[in-house]
This record gives C-alpha cells, structure tokens and sequence, in this order.
C-alpha cells in the first residue's frame, strides 16, 4: 500500500492510515514505516494473533468505530489477509465504499483461508482494481458488474520500483556471508504448509536435498509460526535459518539469489520483476501469469519434485516479460477514485 499512500500524500488528498496490528514483530511491522519513510498510522488497533475468528472479530469492532468517527468517502484494503476481509466486510456493512487492490487473484483451493478473504472482498467491493487482463476476467466470471473492475497493474510493481535503489545502500549479503548469486532464498509460512507435518517436513527435505546437489545454502528467513511448528514437529532441517528480515533487506536477498523458493503469493511476484526464477512450494497460484511468462513453476511439496522443477527453472534464461504493469498503478487507483467522486459531486450538483 505505500505507493498508495505516497500518491496520496503527492496530490494532497486527504487520507487515514488503518493499522489492525496483525503483524506485530518489529521486522513484519514497524521496520516497514521506518524504513519506507512512511508517516505512522492514524490508529492501531493492536489486535495480535488468534484464531481466524477471533482475529478477524477483533478487526470488525476496531474498524467499526473509527469509521462511524472518521466517516470517510472510501476505504482501500489491499490482498488477501484477515484484515482485508475485516475491512471491506465492516465498510460495506456500514455503507462505506470500498476498494480491493489485488483484486480477482484466485488459487481454487479453499483450504487457503487466503482464498476465501479475496473472493469475499471482491464480492463486497464497489472498486475492483485487477493486476491483469486474467484478474478482470475471473471477476466477469463470477458475475461481477464490468463497470466494477479496473485493470490497474499491481503496486507490487510500483514498491519494487520506488524502494529497490533505496535496498542497495544496505549491506545484506555481507551481514549474512553471502555473495551475489551465491545462495538459494526460501520462505516457507503458509498454514496449509507450516501446520501440516507431513508437508512441512517434506518441504525442508527438498530444500535440503537443492542444497546438497548444487553445494549452496538455502537461506530461511524464518516466519515466527513456521519456528514455532518446526519446534512442535521436531523439525531441524539442515538450512541457514535466519530471523525475518526487513522489507528493504528482503529485496536484496531476492534480486541476489540465484533461485527463489516460496509459498507467498507476493514473492512470485517479486521475483518475476526482479527476473529472478523461482518454485512456487505449493499444489497451486493465484499468480498463473507468472507461470505463463515463464518466471515460476508450481512444484507441489515432494522432496524430489522441488528438486526437478528448481533444475528446471536454474537451466531457464531470465528473459521473461513482467505482466503485472508498468509501475503507476498506484496513479491510476487514485485517479479512478477520484474520477468517479468528482462525477458523483457533478451529478448532485445538477440534480
């Protein structure tokens, strides 16, 4: 959402920060102010972890006060979590536009609860802002009103490219004994994946089994719920685990490796503008158009299947095209949000 709230800030519109603090270790939360320049949120409702019941609960009520005391025109959720569900649930609710970035994004598994946020988020939304031509079409395809959706390309694209010159001045791969191209990345957190033993055993076994044949690390910036289940399974793979790192520490890591291995949607992303290849450790994506231009593969999670597709994806030239737009989606957002208020300001005026 930063190249959201920089547009804001450039035109001067007026905007709040909502922050529901269900990220709350430094490096998954504040790091992101600090170091992004960003101003801090206008209100945090600190809401932690929980189930999904109890988290999202939380949100709603949270959300629901500030929004009867700010009374804004709109209110913009990005992706796929718990707090995008909480938002455009409890704005919609309240007769409250709303706006999904991201939108029309699809695995078909719903396992994922990932999968049933973004489909309810899209189904409550007044704007539906769609990476790609494949986004909208889904949408039109589960009946959605095509006056509804804009294809806007994805901010992903706008942070990469705002943040990557800044992510250079830091010394990432010196702090962590790595060179250039030198290591494989990995991020494993999904809970279909972490929760499971079976899986998530199986998935470090693969990683293990690239390591040893290619005679590089593996470096696991390590989610604290993943730590968490690999403490719970006895689970002590032979990797370079290390803390979760910040946003900006992060892109260094992806633009520098040598292969990406990740169940995060975003990641897939990340590595397709940074031309970097990378396995998708899942049996799905909600990103196919990463598939179709060639930067990722979807692997499933059996040790020697993550082998082959990461031999795959290592013999394959990073000369792919990025199909998740040209960096100003985050212009085009405001400026339809700001086309069509100004329209609806017209027509009262005439009326």
């Amino acid at each position: 959402m930063s190249p959201i709230i920089r547009e804001c800030q450039r035109r001067g519109i007026d905007y709040s920060i909502l922050h529901t603090g269900q990220h709350y270790s430094y490096n998954m939360d504040r790091v992101f102010f600090e170091q992004l320049q960003l101003p801090d949120a206008d209100f945090n409702l600190d809401v932690g972890s929980g189930s999904h019941a109890m988290q999202t609960a939380r949100m709603m009520i949270g959300i629901e006060e500030v929004l009867e005391r700010e009374a804004p025109d709109v209110v913009l959720v990005e992706g796929d979590t718990n707090t995008v569900l909480a938002g455009a649930l409890t704005a919609y609710k309240m007769g409250v536009k709303v706006g999904h970035v991201e939108a029309g994004l699809r695995s078909y598994d719903r396992r994922m609860p990932e999968e049933i946020n973004r489909v309810l988020a899209d189904h409550c939304s007044d704007y539906m802002f769609a990476p790609t031509e494949n986004s909208r079409n889904i949408l039109l395809g589960e009946g959605i009103d095509a006056t509804k959706i804009f294809v806007t390309g994805n901010t992903i694209v706008d942070a990469v490219h705002q943040n990557l010159g800044l992510s250079e001045r830091r010394d990432v791969l010196g702090e962590h004994g790595l060179e250039e191209k030198g290591y494989f990345l990995t991020t494993v957190h999904r809970q279909e994946n972490v929760d499971d033993e079976g899986r998530f055993s199986s998935i470090l076994r693969g990683l293990e089994l690239l390591s040893e044949e290619y005679d590089l690390p593996c470096v696991y910036p390590a989610h604290p719920r993943a730590v968490k289940m690999m403490k719970r399974f006895s689970l002590t793979p032979n990797l370079r685990l290390i803390d979760p790192v910040d946003y900006l520490s992060f892109l260094q890591l992806e633009k520098n490796a040598k292969l990406i291995l990740t169940d995060s949607g975003g990641i897939q992303e990340e590595a397709c503008i940074l031309r970097v290849p990378c396995v998708t450790l899942r049996d799905n994506t909600e990103r196919p158009e990463t598939i179709e231009v060639g930067s990722n593969v979807v692997s499933g999670t059996k040790p020697q299947a993550i082998l082959e597709k990461s031999r795959m994806m290592l013999e394959r030239e990073p000369n792919w095209g990025n199909p998740f737009g040209d960096g100003n989606a985050a212009h085009k957002i405001i400026q339809i949000i700001y086309n069509d208020f100004t329209l609806e300001r017209e027509h009262l005026a005439d009326w």
